[in-house]
């Protein structure tokens, strides 16, 4: 093959392979070893070797022989003295010597033994450097294409002609990846496999978010902003604690960006999943007040034994249902999120079972006398919130009774306008054009509410 010919094949390889000069020479190298034992049938003992020149493609062989003075039985294994000493000039009878031994016809051989041996050892070291280096981007995003999807998993398409493989649990929950779609996933392990290195990507776990967040932030990628932790159930909700390293830096702020178009993005990219940013704190007690937003928080009661960390968190009555979440959802990722257990309890229940331990223990009621005096007087609280809470309720079935009649008042009191004008407003007079019975349950409604509040 002429010089330029060769240069140009030699470099499609390397461009299409994507592998290094010195490692397809070495490939090519040790196929041409292969090829010239098979030619000549020499001993595996026998030391061979090979030197491609990636300008030209001439190939030379050496192989350590042993020095004869004349008469040359085996010239695989044999050399003669005179051209033994044109290598090496200190050589003496009976030395061993590498020589250059090329046959005559080893061009043509070579092409056909050494083929399957060339492409062999190509794709070996090409599977080594996929191994190498997917191995450095584990915990990293990769992007790659979808090429196939099925129940159990989807193969995406990765750099260096590599395939990686989402199993269906590592899925955010209600995606579906759609054929030749480019999606970013973090690279979870990477295994030596018999077709090459096996990658298994995901998209569920939280270091993606991680990831994700790093990107889209400048201040988490240059550590201005730490993450301290992450609390994530995929596809749904998830929770993230961050603080500054540096003073004057809101954390939060930096991480929703302005009119929240940092996190948007995140959250686009996450199938709409909600994503709650809240700052970090050393305080136990603060940071389990923000880790149960967005619900506000009446008091935060911590019981650290050993090995078991319990926080009790008192909310409102109002709050109670959104401070547990739906299914329990934002109780269990704050639990996640501090490392703390949490329970949750209302401002009703709370008392009660503070009432009943001052009650039944002596020693914590001759601890705080105070709070024994006012025991009646709580107790009384108590009795009376249930029939509040009624009465609050039957005035609100009377205020949107009292309301729907007014409108129905308003739509019969009102003239039809014709279809190409404009209504007019319903003036402050016709209100005393209703009925004396809805004008007086109005009344009684708002003196009920008031007196109730």
């Amino acid at each position: 093959m002429p010089k330029n010919e060769f240069a140009l094949a030699f470099n499609e390889v390397l461009e299409e392979k994507q592998l290094a000069k010195d490692i397809v020479v070495s490939a090519i190298e040790s196929a041409m070893v292969s090829a010239y034992r098979r030619a000549v049938s020499a001993s595996t003992a026998q030391h061979v070797e090979a030197k491609l020149d990636p300008d030209t493609g001439l190939v030379t062989v050496y192989a350590e022989k042993e020095v004869v003075e004349d008469n040359i039985v085996d010239d695989r294994t044999e050399v003669l003295l005179e051209v033994a000493r044109k290598v090496n000039p200190e050589v003496q009878l009976g030395d061993m010597i590498v020589v250059e031994t090329t046959p005559a016809d080893f061009g043509r051989v070579a092409a056909q033994t050494a083929r399957q041996v060339i492409q062999q050892r190509i794709r070996e070291a090409e599977r080594s450097n996929q191994m190498q280096y997917f191995e450095r981007q584990v915990g990293e995003i990769v992007s790659g294409l979808v090429q196939a999807s099925n129940a159990q998993s989807a193969t995406i398409g990765l750099d260096m002609k590599a395939e990686g493989v989402m199993p269906n649990n590592q899925k955010i929950p209600g995606e579906r990846l759609k054929l030749h779609d480019r999606i970013r996933a973090v690279v979870m392990e990477v295994k030596d496999g018999t077709r090459g290195p096996q990658i298994v990507l995901s998209r569920a776990h939280r270091n993606f978010l991680r990831r994700l967040l790093e990107n889209e932030v400048p201040e988490i990628y240059h550590g201005i902003v730490e993450i301290r932790a992450i609390a994530r159930e995929p596809g749904a909700r998830a929770k993230v604690a961050v603080s500054a390293t540096q003073a004057g830096i809101d954390p939060v702020g930096a991480c929703v960006g302005i009119k929240g178009v940092r996190i948007q993005a995140i959250v686009k990219e996450l199938h709409d999943e909600k994503i709650d940013i809240i700052q970090w704190d050393q305080d136990p007690i603060i940071y389990i007040s923000k880790a149960i937003s967005p619900a506000r928080v009446n008091g935060v009661y911590l019981v650290d034994n050993e090995g078991a960390r319990t926080a009790t968190v008192v909310v409102g009555e109002d709050q109670l249902s959104l401070a547990i979440g739906r299914d329990g959802q934002n109780a269990r990722l704050a639990a996640k999120l501090t490392g703390w257990r949490i329970d949750i309890k209302s401002l009703t229940e709370a008392s009660s079972d503070s009432l009943k331990k001052l009650q039944n223990n002596a020693e914590l009621a001759a601890l705080i006398p105070a709070a024994v005096e006012v025991i009646p007087q709580v107790q009384e609280i108590l009795a009376k919130k249930p029939r509040i809470a009624r009465s609050c309720r039957k005035s609100t079935r009377c205020w949107v009774s009292s309301w729907t009649a007014l409108n129905a008042a308003r739509s019969r009191s009102r003239k039809k306008p014709p279809a190409w004008r404009k209504p007019a407003p319903l003036p402050r007079a016709q209100t005393s054009q209703l009925p004396h019975s809805t004008c007086l349950s109005i009344r009684l409604v708002s003196r009920n509410i008031s007196s109730t509040f």
